[in-house]
């Protein structure tokens, strides 16, 4: 039981679980699950509560139970107490201090990542306002390989997202082709399928992989769907470079995705035994989103961002070349408006980085959320700050297959532009080499003799 004072009222929570929700930003998740705290006072004093609370209690007392759950189990199992050492002695509000002050480097949050377990990570958040959440993210690099490097300082990296309604490959190869000549499409050429069927799936990756042998494209594919379809097109010879998969922080879960601990583990070793990677290994792709573990039933108790930082255990473990969270797809029920889907992105952004993850966002919202366009602009440019490391390039930001409202092309040449970000270092050659940049970064005019522009009748014929 914790215990706690606030001006003449006395507030108590029963364990650590409560406390962590009582703890939590406003957002409409928590209150439908009802775990959320009555009013402003309760969560003030349960934030006052949390930061006395030693990092180490959190090691003693598991939020969902070992015995029952395979995510608290790898969460335990893989925890690197020597990392752990440098922080041990302290609670979770000195912790906060720590974490802000000047003296951390990079690589000292790098190294100290393994010895964070999601729970203490989900903890610190709640006691930072949103300047803290950048201030500490934009510290935290975190750099992985495959055809190109993602996360180097001073990079910004997009994930060229070509969705098609039916899956044409003409409409397809039209968006693609699109976004490279913004620039995009150097973090992966990532196709959400409509239907998960693994013949339209190796369709669409030999397509792509034909575009990118044939011009030399030092980027990667991959179609999200699930990931025994990929690996069913994988057997029909589909040329597959990451294995996709949304993951929750919860075993149950997970198991309502259709997947485990150990499927992620034969997935990962099958693209790995392809061995297409040139410069790097990191074979997985993960996409998460605050409020899936309470749609499927399956949080415990829990607090939907606390949910959501255990899931990145299950990324890390897998040693990914991306994660991002899919901030505001769910919808208004988990995320009503727009300040509570720009305060989650910054913290999923947050503990992700901190916990060792090349974390990126699907800046986005559904169109029944107390949201527009203008909000998103507000967290594009609030993570660009953070570091984040990729963002979603979406024709006019409209996906007129998933039917909601991300970030478009243009979007990531203004982020690049107003904060002086270049594509990954291998990416940007390209470009220049191709003409479609110049030296500094600017987008050429339009040359229709350039070879992209040129194939383009033969890839949408």
């Amino acid at each position: 039981m914790y215990h706690q004072m606030l001006g003449r009222n006395s507030f108590s929570f029963k364990n650590l679980k409560v406390l962590l929700a009582k703890a939590t930003p406003e957002r409409s998740g928590d209150q439908l699950a009802g775990v959320a705290a009555e009013n402003a006072e309760e969560r003030i004093a349960a934030q006052l509560c949390l930061a006395e609370v030693p990092l180490q209690a959190f090691l003693e007392e598991p939020l969902v139970p070992y015995e029952e759950d395979e995510v608290t189990r790898l969460i335990f199992d893989t925890h690197d107490r020597e990392a752990f050492d440098k922080v041990s002695h302290l609670n979770v509000g000195e912790f906060r201090n720590w974490l802000l002050s000047d003296e951390r480097s990079s690589q000292e949050l790098l190294d100290l990542a393994p010895g964070l377990i999601p729970e203490m990570v989900a903890a610190v958040s709640k006691l930072m306002r949103n300047q803290d959440l950048i201030t500490v993210a934009r510290k935290c690099q975190v750099i992985t390989q495959f055809r190109n490097t993602i996360g180097l300082s001073g990079r910004l990296a997009t994930r060229l997202q070509p969705n098609h309604p039916t899956d044409d490959l003409k409409g397809v190869a039209a968006s693609l082709l699109d976004g490279l000549l913004y620039g995009c499409g150097d973090a992966v050429i990532g196709i959400n399928p409509v239907t998960d069927n693994p013949q339209v799936m190796t369709d669409i990756l030999k397509m792509v992989d034909e575009l990118r042998q044939r011009f030399d494209i030092p980027t990667q594919s991959c179609v999200l769907g699930h990931v025994t379809t990929q690996l069913e097109a994988l057997k029909l010879g589909a040329p597959v470079d990451l294995i996709f998969q949304s993951i929750a922080g919860t075993e149950a879960a997970n198991r309502s995705f259709g997947i485990n601990l150990r499927l992620l583990q034969e997935a990962r070793g099958a693209a790995l035994a392809l061995g297409r990677g040139t410069l790097g290994h990191n074979v997985m792709y993960f996409e998460t989103g605050q409020g899936s573990a309470l749609s499927a039933e399956a949080h415990h108790g829990l607090d939907q961002q606390t949910c959501e930082a255990r899931a990145y255990a299950v990324a890390r473990h897998f040693k990914p070349l991306l994660v991002n969270t899919v901030v505001g797809f769910i919808g208004p029920e988990y995320l009503f408006n727009g300040k509570q889907i720009i305060r989650a992105g910054l913290e999923d952004h947050f503990c992700g980085k901190l916990l060792g993850l090349p974390m990126g966002c699907d800046v986005c919202y559904t169109n029944h959320a107390e949201a527009d366009q203008d909000d998103m602009d507000t967290l594009l440019t609030l993570l660009g700050v953070a570091g984040c490391t990729y963002f979603m390039g979406v024709p006019g930001a409209d996906d007129i297959m998933l039917s909601y409202q991300s970030t478009s092309f243009h979007d990531m040449r203004y982020l690049r532009s107003v904060l002086n970000l270049r594509p990954a270092p291998e990416f940007e050659e390209w470009l220049l080499r191709l003409g479609i940049t110049n030296e500094a970064g600017e987008l050429n005019k339009i040359d229709f003799q350039n070879p992209l522009i040129r194939s383009l009748p033969e890839f949408t014929a």
